[in-house]
């Protein structure tokens, strides 16, 4: 599943490409599992809205709509989750459609923004507003900005392993099974501890080995280790930069010693048993 950097990388590269643009037509395929808000609903708040920024909250791409009708200006959002295999790609018309495409925006620019995703986990959906509280904010905190004593206090008292603690979005919203792993190897922090029990200069190193492991992975464009690619098709580069993540039996990058894969919380998850404490 597209994590922080991918869906960043994505939304920064839609906005580029759409933001200013008004929706002069919408098409769906109709098909359920895709749709948090109904077709209807979708084509309706889009079709003559202008998009005034495409961004990231946690793992959802956020589309800031702007409308008048009858000489009333009206306010909404698109919401473009990825789910496992999502993609959201600006195309040319006559560029040939993908199999499990699921809607089709046609822009006044002249290109179209198009949502495919084969295993329909992506979901679509609508956000109406009249004031700025309205606004879709994630379940949790924002990973990049966080402060410190914010960061600790997430975890204090808390008793699952810390690289659970740090995949629950309604804590830290954006961070997946790769950017954990990746934190925690840099942070030195083995993933089975208890988040509960990490000192505080421990959890103070994680916040930092997180920002540099988010902000390294959105400049290379993300990890390909799937489908994900960005909004031009293109894949990312951060997996040739791993350390941990899903990288069983290889040596580590810093002592040598063989990485070693274990579950928790029901998730693959890699270290290094001797650089990781």
């Amino acid at each position: 599943m597209p994590e922080l950097p991918e869906v960043e990388t994505v939304a920064n590269g839609v906005h580029a490409r759409v933001h200013g643009q008004t929706v002069r037509s919408v098409w769906t395929s109709n098909k359920p599992q895709t749709f948090k808000s109904s077709p209807d609903a979708i084509v309706e708040a889009l079709t003559g809205s202008r998009i005034e920024r495409v961004y990231r909250v946690g793992k959802t791409i956020v589309v800031d709509l702007a409308r008048s009708e009858d000489g009333e200006k009206s306010s909404g959002q698109f919401l473009v989750h990825l789910g496992m295999t999502g993609r959201l790609l600006v195309s040319t018309p006559d560029t040939p459609v993908p199999a499990h495409t699921h809607a089709i925006l046609t822009l006044s620019g002249g290109m179209e923004l198009r949502f495919v995703d084969a295993r329909r986990f992506g979901r679509l959906s609508i956000v109406d507003f009249t004031t700025a509280d309205d606004r879709y904010t994630g379940p949790g905190v924002e990973p990049l900005t966080i402060g410190e004593e914010e960061f600790v206090a997430l975890f204090r008292g808390r008793k699952t392993p810390i690289k659970a603690a740090l995949l629950n979005q309604s804590l830290l919203h954006g961070v997946g099974n790769i950017y954990a792993d990746e934190s925690l190897f840099h942070a030195k922090i083995r993933p089975t501890r208890q988040a509960g029990r990490l000192t505080r200069a421990e959890l103070i190193r994680l916040r930092a080995a997180l920002i540099k492991v988010l902000t390294e992975a959105i400049q290379l464009g993300g990890s390909s280790v799937s489908d994900y690619v960005d909004a031009d098709g293109v894949a990312g580069f951060f997996q040739l930069h791993h350390h941990a993540y899903s990288r069983t039996g290889q040596p580590c990058h810093i002592c040598g010693t063989p990485i070693k894969r274990v579950v928790v919380g029901g998730r693959s998850t890699h270290y290094c048993p001797n650089c990781q404490k």
